[in-house]
């Protein structure tokens, strides 16, 4: 009875992977090599420049206007992507169709899509005598090489981050809820807001923190349909590239920096927001 216990206690203990020391080692190693040392390296290279060579470096006009464009069209993409990226996962959850197989393939076609060739597409299809562009440009509507075309982009790149996160959590939410719902009365939007919001919400941030994300160090797509027109359609990733095609690698570091330490606050609060919701959810339930 004794050596059975034992040998129940040892089978509790028995895990596939290694014990608490090796993998937190491995995990804080590999974290290092692929985040804390380039970003220390960034740092580090940005520590270089004195105080007002910093200032000068990141209070130009035309990098606060890169930074203005790149965080104020990231921010608003990850909204759009958040109303459209619930519709569409309602749509892929909720109802069969003919192509829904088809339809699912291709939310993920922005993570297969080489970002140049999505830029170069988007930048053809909107442009003035695109195929698109043709009819908003007599409607006074220009798309490619314009904040708008930067933010076409954004959104485009950003669309299955949303998709994919809320999708396996509203395929997890039983019917049976909102039936029972609406047998005590709750109207559609009722539903909506008290039972099904709830349960999505902390994907819905976490889906908007990724295509924010996603969205502030995008390159490759936006390039080619912002036009890069200073003060106007240029964003601060570029900038970095024109400071390193300069040589200026202290000024180039410095932008990133402060692209660095603005996008971890937002993500923080975004983190925080959800961590409260949450905790608010488990609460409540």
């Amino acid at each position: 009875m004794v050596r059975r216990e034992g040998n129940s206690s040892r089978l509790k203990r028995f895990s596939v992977l290694p014990g608490f020391a090796v993998t937190l080692g491995y995990t804080l190693a590999y974290l290092s090599l692929v985040v804390l040392i380039p970003l220390s390296a960034i740092g580090a290279k940005t520590l270089t420049l004195g105080w007002e060579a910093f200032w000068s470096a990141v209070s130009t006009p035309r990098v606060v206007a890169s930074y203005r464009l790149s965080f104020g069209a990231s921010l608003l993409a990850a909204g759009i992507n958040v109303v459209f990226g619930l519709v569409l996962a309602w749509v892929l959850v909720r109802y069969r169709f003919p192509g829904k197989g088809l339809v699912d393939a291709l939310v993920d076609l922005p993570f297969a899509l080489p970002t140049a060739v999505a830029g170069i597409a988007l930048a053809t299809i909107y442009s003035a005598n695109g195929p698109i562009g043709e009819f908003l440009q007599p409607l006074g509507i220009e798309v490619a090489y314009t904040p708008k075309g930067v933010l076409l982009a954004l959104v485009f790149i950003g669309l299955p981050f949303v998709v994919r996160t809320v999708q396996p959590v509203l395929a997890d939410l039983e019917r049976d809820v909102e039936e029972a719902a609406a047998g005590l009365g709750a109207s559609r939007w009722q539903t909506f807001r008290r039972v099904i919001l709830p349960h999505i919400a902390p994907a819905i941030l976490t889906g908007f923190a990724m295509a924010f994300a996603r969205a502030v160090g995008e390159y490759g797509s936006v390039i080619f349909i912002a036009g890069n027109v200073p003060m106007v359609s240029e964003i601060a990733p570029l900038m970095i590239i024109t400071k390193l095609e300069q040589y200026d690698y202290a000024g180039a570091t410095a932008v990133a920096s402060v692209m660095l330490v603005i996008s971890f606050i937002l993500l923080l609060i975004i983190n925080a927001l959800q961590g409260w919701m949450q905790r608010r959810r488990g609460a409540g339930g």
